[in-house]
């Protein structure tokens, strides 16, 4: 296995620990996703989703995650963050190998966030052997004792109910989901963008989940409720070679609006993309034209300075509003870090979301 080989988000990597195997990290563009992706499958307009099809994986394509994050509260109304990923990556085109010879690396991120503290965790795993991986009917979606699973009576349409879990040394978190509407499609019919030179996705969301459960720091659980927000995107080379990296909003409206958005950094300027989800779950596109994304404070954390506080505004929308995060030291401290936390904005629109910074 080449040490060269991993993940991240939309931040897949190259290179790190996997199996007790420890690498270091090689930067090529971001975490090697502007390699060429030459033998794997290619992100092309006008694809047809199908569900529950598209809710397992896609093990032509290089990279792929299913990505939870949730804005939490307790009785007491204090504020709470959680995120659940899990990554794949195929380390070479081709036909899939069996046991061992299977070509799937798996990765999962764990993270629970407050006020005054941000807890992380990180696992590894081989495809092939059964100790990670997804499962499109019934839905479930695994590594380890890390568990988003659904049962029979999961609906494809909008990927509910569904339960998450996570169980760490320092923290743990058990989540029911709901939802009533169906998925939505990022981007042209979940052909997303990510540059003008021929980089996309396939990207979905539920970003309609209602979550309830409980968390627990430090063996002291507290009840919690709130939003979450699931994102579904596979590709084999979403950057350009002159991208370093993105800001990744997702946005929950006390309206019941939803907005994504995010700005790719590159060599000439910036690469910016959105959508607007009504109450309906119907969307509408937000072109590079009509989003205004400015960094105000910054933080610095492990030799990086990261704009945590943004101003966002989008005219079409009559949006103008200015996020601050739950605890700015939201730190991704994993294998190939990265900042991602809850935050909450105010100013025409009020609600709370989450920010994710790569690529410092």
């Amino acid at each position: 296995m080449s040490a060269d080989l991993m993940l991240t988000r939309r931040a897949f990597t190259g290179g790190a620990a996997l199996l007790g195997l420890v690498g270091t990290a090689r930067a090529q563009g971001f975490a090697g996703l502007s390699e060429s992706a030459k033998g794997f499958a290619q992100v092309l307009p006008g694809k047809a989703f199908s569900f529950p099809i598209d809710h397992g994986p896609h093990p032509d394509f290089r990279i792929e995650w299913w990505y939870v994050t949730a804005n939490l509260t307790d009785a007491a109304g204090k504020a709470y963050g959680v995120q659940w990923t899990l990554f794949r990556q195929a380390a070479r085109p081709g036909p899939q190998g069996e046991g061992w010879e299977n070509q799937q690396l798996w990765m999962a991120h764990a993270a629970a966030t407050r006020a005054d503290s941000h807890r992380t965790a990180e696992k590894f795993a081989r495809g092939g052997v059964g100790q990670a991986g997804v499962i499109a009917k019934p839905f479930q979606a695994w590594i380890d004792d890390w568990q988003m699973g659904g049962t029979e009576r999961t609906d494809a349409a909008s990927l509910a109910p569904l339960d998450l879990s996570a169980t760490t040394a320092g923290f743990s978190y058990a989540l029911h989901l709901e939802a009533d509407r169906p998925v939505v499609l990022q981007g042209d019919h979940g052909y997303s963008r990510k540059s003008e030179r021929g980089q996309a996705s396939y990207y979905y969301s539920q970003p309609f989940y209602r979550a309830r459960g409980n968390l627990s720091f430090d063996n002291q659980a507290v009840e919690v409720s709130g939003v979450a927000w699931l994102d579904r995107e596979w590709s084999s080379q979403p950057l350009a070679p002159d991208q370093s990296g993105w800001d990744w909003f997702a946005l929950h409206f006390a309206s019941g609006e939803k907005l994504m958005l995010y700005r790719m950094r590159q060599n000439d300027g910036n690469y910016t993309s959105g959508t607007w989800i009504g109450t309906d779950g119907q969307t509408h596109p937000l072109g590079p034209d009509g989003i205004v994304m400015t960094p105000k404070d910054t933080v610095e954390i492990a030799g990086r300075k990261l704009p945590v506080r943004w101003r966002i505004e989008i005219a079409s929308l009559s949006i103008g509003i200015d996020s601050v995060p739950l605890n700015p030291n939201a730190w991704m401290a994993t294998s190939v870090p990265y900042w991602e936390g809850p935050i909450s904005f105010t100013g025409s629109h009020q609600g709370v979301g989450y920010l994710e910074l790569t690529g410092y």
